[in-house]
């Protein structure tokens, strides 16, 4: 899928894109029961010409009343878009909630700097660390222009000096860079701090 946000997604998918809402679907299978106000008479009028002669719907949201006039077939038409629909949905919560997005979410830059901050993790911990970077590498950078790998350090730890392009040769090095850090460091106390600045530095929008 595409690296978009889920509100990009949704005006390219949603129920009102597809006139699946609520309201948009009650337009098509029937009209509003209303109650205008008559100034001849001086006061609202209900419309009572479909009284009984229709299912009725009202909407929680505002009360208002619809008479259903849509033949079966046309019911059953939008019972199998909403559930398409629906499906859809799960489709995209499964894949916002797998692999790298459920750790890093979507990656929606074209131009990103990553930086490494392992600490004083074990080194079990920097393994699972190493193989979510590389999962972000390989699902969502190779989907963006530019790039780079910065690992906080008393002395910073860089694969490029500058955001290099994205291409199957900058990522496949990228990884063997990941794999070549050693597990521990030199910290100082402003380490993280110095690779965040340098990292905005870039000609980055995100870091």
């Amino acid at each position: 899928q595409p690296l978009i946000s889920s509100s990009k997604w949704l005006q390219l998918h949603g129920l009102k894109r597809n006139k699946l809402s609520l309201s948009q679907i009650l337009s098509q299978i029937g009209f509003q029961h209303r109650e205008d106000y008559v100034s001849s008479l001086g006061r609202p009028v209900a419309s009572r010409y479909a009284a009984g002669l229709f299912p009725q719907y009202m909407r929680a949201q505002d009360g208002s009343v619809y008479n259903l006039t849509a033949k079966k077939d046309l019911i059953l038409h939008f019972v199998a878009c909403l559930m398409r629909a629906i499906e859809l949905y799960k489709q995209r919560m499964d894949w916002l909630t797998s692999a790298s997005r459920q750790i890093f979410g979507v990656i929606q830059e074209q131009c990103v700097v990553i930086v490494l901050d392992f600490g004083t993790v074990c080194p079990a911990e920097f393994d699972l660390c190493c193989d979510a970077l590389s999962m972000v590498l390989t699902e969502q950078v190779t989907q963006i222009a530019k790039f780079n790998l910065i690992r906080a350090a008393r002395d910073l730890v860089r694969w490029r000096e500058q955001p290099a392009a994205v291409c199957e040769q900058a990522v496949s090095s990228a990884l063997g860079w990941l794999r070549t850090l050693a597990r521990a460091a030199a910290t100082g106390p402003g380490s993280s701090a110095e690779a965040l600045l340098e990292a905005m530095g870039h000609e980055t929008v995100s870091a």
